[in-house]
């Protein structure tokens, strides 16, 4: 076992299913799988979902199939998602499923007025840096390996905004220049930046997490604070 840091780069663990799960089962969320050979979770209210979508390859996000995907309604029997978040394998599970608890616990009120400067105030507070050309619209992290942009969707991330010049938040991890990513997200327009930010707060933590597999192309990048 390592315990390692930055969090951005250590990667799933080869765990994701399995953590963000056992945090959903912790929150009451019911689950069953689908006939697409997903596994479905929902909320107690009925109005946010979570579905383990790897296995039925939706699509892809730099070149990394989509894992995850949360949404949220506003009723019920509303037939287009509010907002939708997609993930790829690789995420840090620490990071989904802190999303996940603001997400179940999730109140406007708390967040007042919401904006992109919540987000980018939640990276600046753990030492990322705002970008130079665009300091409202993008943060990295000390060692530019992981970037959070407010960017024009992709195709098929979409929710009840259906403007075809909607933005969203995306982050992604590329540990070495010009190489594979290690890990993609992306937001849909209409999500609260309020739980973007419990995301990127969590992943930028500086409190190291442990991981028995270690991403082969972050190597060079993790620091090892100690072993089990």
């Amino acid at each position: 076992m390592y315990w390692v840091t930055p969090r951005h780069l250590a990667g799933d663990d080869d765990a994701l299913a399995e953590r963000v799960g056992d945090t959903l089962v912790g929150l009451e969320w019911r689950m069953w799988p689908t006939a697409r050979d997903t596994i479905l979770y929902v909320s107690p209210n009925g109005l946010c979902g979570a579905e383990w979508i790897r296995a039925s390859y939706p699509f892809e996000l730099g070149g990394l199939p989509v894992a995850w995907q949360l949404s949220a309604r506003l009723h019920a029997d509303s037939a287009m998602p509010e907002w939708n978040a997609y993930f790829t394998a690789g995420v840090p599970h620490e990071a989904l499923t802190d999303l996940l608890v603001a997400i179940d616990g999730y109140d406007k009120a708390d967040f007042g007025v919401e904006g992109p400067e919540m987000v980018l105030a939640a990276l600046g507070a753990q030492g990322w840096a705002r970008d130079v050309d665009r300091p409202r619209a993008g943060a990295s992290d000390p060692g530019f390996s992981c970037t959070f942009s407010l960017e024009l969707l992709p195709p098929l991330v979409r929710d009840s905004d259906l403007r075809p010049d909607g933005v969203g938040w995306q982050a992604w991890a590329e540990p070495v220049l010009g190489a594979p990513y290690l890990w993609c997200t992306s937001f849909s327009a209409s999500i609260p930046h309020g739980l973007v930010a419990a995301f990127a707060s969590s992943l930028a933590s500086p409190v190291p997490v442990s991981r028995r597999t270690l991403p082969i192309s972050a190597g060079g990048r993790l620091s090892i604070v100690r072993r089990g």
